[in-house]
This record gives structure tokens, sequence and C-alpha cells, in this order.
């Protein structure tokens, strides 16, 4: 029986978010150079992209790309920014013929033109789109977002009595989607890694070893089925949220 048989469909993240870790070390353990794994890491997006939208999640963030990442050898992120490029010139159909709307976050003007280019014609392409948002974080990093979203607040000349969570969310790169309720993290490292990190306050954290090129469609609903084991108090007690349901 598939985990999928598994999960409460009622009971869905809208919301999943993963940092995609593992391409390197899975080349290495098969005796490739590290962009082997990275090109193989495309199978890994298909397979959750499409679990997601069996299961009715309604936004998948993926962490592509990193402003960390930017330190990375450069025939390594040269072989990334063509692999970006080729991955959404050969995708774009297929998404588009699936109802996906696609989506970036992140400082995407350092991004090549060639990249930049691709980008925007898969997102006006797939913009009348509506089944499930691919939300690509690209030349990313939470606190390049949140500094951002602080100067912009400061430069508009916004009183300290103004400032709320409701205002700064509104600010960051991601003021169009719901906060994450599930961010997943492959390979075994158990960080964050600079991502999300006003966004997650109340997510749950979901950490598996499997290294991302080997991440699956079944994986995927493990997560999910993992999540819907757990309690979300947003800070009260359980006889509380009962409470709560019992009152709605």
């Amino acid at each position: 029986m598939s985990l999928y048989d598994q999960i409460d469909l009622l009971r869905i993240p809208k919301h999943v978010a993963i940092i995609m870790d593992g391409n390197g070390r899975w080349a290495k353990s098969q005796g490739k150079d590290r962009i082997f794994g990275h090109f193989n890491g495309v199978e890994a997006v298909r397979a959750s992209l499409k679990a997601a939208t069996k299961a009715g999640v309604k936004y998948l963030t993926l962490y592509a790309f990193s402003t960390e990442n930017w330190n990375r050898p450069k025939e390594e992120v040269e072989a990334l920014m063509n692999l970006l490029v080729q991955t959404i010139m050969g995708e774009i159909e297929e998404l588009d013929k699936n109802e996906v709307r696609l989506h970036t976050i992140g400082n995407i003007d350092n991004l090549p033109a060639s990249c930049q280019a691709e980008l925007e014609k898969g997102m006006e392409r797939t913009k009348n789109n509506s089944k499930i948002n691919l939300i690509l974080a690209l030349s990313y990093s939470s606190r390049w977002e949140i500094g951002n979203a602080i100067k912009q607040i400061i430069s508009e000349g916004i009183e300290e009595e103004e400032i709320t969570d409701e205002l700064i969310s509104s600010y960051l790169t991601t003021s169009a989607f719901p906060d994450p309720e599930l961010l997943i993290r492959t390979s075994g490292e158990i960080r964050i890694s600079n991502f999300l990190l006003w966004q997650i306050a109340y997510s749950e954290l979901y950490f598996t070893d499997t290294l991302w090129p080997d991440f699956s469609e079944e994986d995927f609903f493990k997560a999910l089925v993992d999540y819907q084991s757990r309690e979300r108090r947003f800070g009260k007690i359980s006889e509380q949220l009962v409470n709560d349901d019992s009152n709605a």
C-alpha cells in the first residue's frame, strides 16, 4: 500500500518548502563529479511536484540556489545556471499542461541574463494556471530578504508604531504566498541554511537522510504522513486545541 493511502487529504499543508540537499554527495557515491548530481536532481524535482499536486498542496517552494552558492567553484556555478535555463526550457510546456504556475523569489537581478529571460518566459506562460504554485528560490537568502525589507520600510518613512509582523511580511519576497506549514530537508543535514527564516516560525521541520536525487514521490508522501502525526499548537496547550475544534 502506498503511503499516499495513509494521508488525510483534508489535512494537507497548503505550502511545503524543500531544501534540496545532497546532489554532490550522491554524485560522489556514483564516482561522478558534482554536476552529475545536479542533473539527476531534476528528476527529484519532477517527483516532488507530481506528489505535491496529487496530494493537493497548493504551494511548493524549492531552495534551488542560495546567495552563498555564488561562492562555489566557477565551473559548478556556470553549470548550475546552464542547467536552470535548460530545465525551464524543457519543462515549461509540461508545467503549463499540468496547470502549474511558476514563480521566483530571491535577488533575481544577480542571475545571468539568459536565466532571467527564461524565467520571465516561464512565468508569463503559466500566469493563468491555478492547480499548484511552484516557487523557485534563486540567489536567495533569508538574511538578504529581511535586510532588504528593513531598508524599504525605512526608506518609506514608516513610523515605529506602524511596524507589525503583518507589515514586515508584506515587504518580503514571499508576500504573495502563505507561510509554509512544512519544511523538508534532504541528505541528513539538520539545519535551515538561511532559508525562509521569518516564514518558518511555526513550520513543522522534517529531516531525512535521503539524498536529493533519490527523493521520490513516496518520500514526499512519507513527509506528509509524518506532518499529520504532529500536533500544531501555535503556543497553546492541547486542551485549548480540543476546545477550539469543538467550538468550530
